[in-house]
């Protein structure tokens, strides 16, 4: 029997599995051109060219040489490195609807913060993509453009802005996930429509044995150091749903603002070093600093056993209704109770399990209630949870959530008879 659940957590999954690798592809050639670009030798006979780079790789060896202008015979066949960009941005942007549009009551929209619609917060989610990227391109646009220094610290105080702004209507997982996804959209829309376009008038330039306006790769240039900068933290945001230290942190907008700090460390180090202008220690320093700041703002706002303050009783949402409500849940309440609770509470009472694994409570009938579909997915059609099964729940236990799942739902996709 297949069901809405379970093929939805695999299209889940699928998206998941082709954005990480669409990422890798665009974050791989990024890199590489960038060391390329930085390390590239000037010295010698270059044929008109304005740096060349032996490599070796793979059991070959590679002669690679940049030109500003055309040479002499301008190849027809040109690569453009763009669609891992493109691909990325495109997954990424549908993993965004799976999880935090369809999920949004569970993932997207904290109660508690503010009180929300599903569809006011899917607008809110939407236009903080929108409308941040506009904002970004009208200051690149800007007399700024020519002050890149200025305009790198407004970029990041629109960063820390944005990641406080959203971090009072969703919830922290949310924040952290769309500062991640405003940050690619910047990046994609940057390959998008300043990048490639601009690359493309150069080369008719070129190729029509024009000479280029340099204002063209100027432009370029600003926008691929953004980029190049921004990479890093990107990283991290998207990770980070998987660490309730950083997304469920009180100061968790700021933990956000701090990782921007650490992508320009670690990428002044790197791009120091692959222009051979020395090897600026010192990045490490601050970047050891900042992680140790990150640490220490992960533990701010809880008492000394490391327990949140409990928010505010709530009205349960139509959904959390419609589970507490169905037959079974009792049932199944008493047994989370007794075989999850013990790791996912505000104090944990497992050795070795500091705080909830992911920042998933499951201490109140509501609780249980919201976290339906995971219980169902984890502890009913699987046995991932609890891990190795260390609190010995029973196959009938999960039959029962199974059952409980079922009977809330009512809408089983049946694509193969049982």
């Amino acid at each position: 029997m297949f069901e809405m659940a379970i093929l939805w957590d695999w299209a889940g999954f699928a998206v998941r599995w082709l954005h990480v690798i669409t990422a890798i592809a665009w974050i791989g050639s990024s890199f590489y051109f960038i060391a390329l670009d930085l390390g590239l030798r000037r010295e010698g006979d270059l044929h008109g060219a304005d740096g060349e780079e032996w490599q070796v790789h793979g059991g070959g060896f590679y002669h690679i040489r940049k030109y500003l202008v055309a040479p002499e015979a301008m190849p027809e066949h040109l690569t453009w490195f763009k669609w891992e960009s493109y691909s990325t941005w495109l997954s990424g942007a549908a993993l965004l609807m799976i999880v935090y549009w369809a999920g949004g009551e569970l993932y997207l929209i904290d109660q508690h913060k503010a009180d929300l619609t599903l569809w006011q917060g899917i607008a809110i989610s939407a236009a903080s993509l929108g409308i941040g990227w506009l904002v970004y391109d009208l200051l690149c646009k800007s007399g700024l453009g020519n002050r890149p220094t200025l305009l790198m610290l407004l970029l990041f105080a629109l960063l820390v802005a944005m990641g406080w702004g959203l971090n009072q209507v969703f919830t922290g997982r949310a924040m952290m996930l769309h500062l991640g996804a405003f940050t690619a959209t910047i990046m994609t829309a940057n390959v998008f429509l300043i990048i490639i376009p601009n690359q493309r008038v150069v080369v008719a330039d070129l190729k029509a044995g024009r000479k280029p306006d340099p204002k063209y790769g100027k432009i370029a240039k600003l926008r691929s150091t953004h980029n190049n900068y921004l990479t890093l933290p990107v990283i991290f945001l998207m990770l980070s749903n998987h660490y309730p230290l950083a997304f469920a942190a009180e100061y968790n907008w700021v933990i956000a603002a701090l990782v921007f700090l650490m992508g320009v460390t670690i990428r002044h180090f790197f791009n120091s070093m692959h222009a051979r202008k020395g090897l600026p220690w010192w990045t490490w320093a601050a970047t050891v600093a900042l992680f140790l700041a990150i640490v220490w703002l992960s533990t701010l706002g809880q008492d000394e056993f490391g327990v949140v303050e409990e928010a505010e009783a709530r009205e349960m949402t139509a959904t959390e209704e419609r589970f507490a409500s169905a037959e079974g849940f009792e049932d199944v309440t008493y047994i989370v109770m007794g075989r999850c609770s013990m790791c996912h509470a505000r104090e944990t009472a497992y050795d070795g399990v500091p705080h909830a694994p992911k920042g998933v409570l499951l201490e109140t009938p509501q609780e249980i209630a919201a976290q339906a579909r995971e219980i169902y997915l984890h502890s009913g059609r699987s046995t991932a949870m609890p891990p190795a099964n260390v609190t010995w729940m029973e196959d009938e236990e999960r039959a029962a959530i199974v059952r409980w799942y079922r009977a809330a739902v009512g809408d089983r996709i049946a694509l193969a008879g049982e």
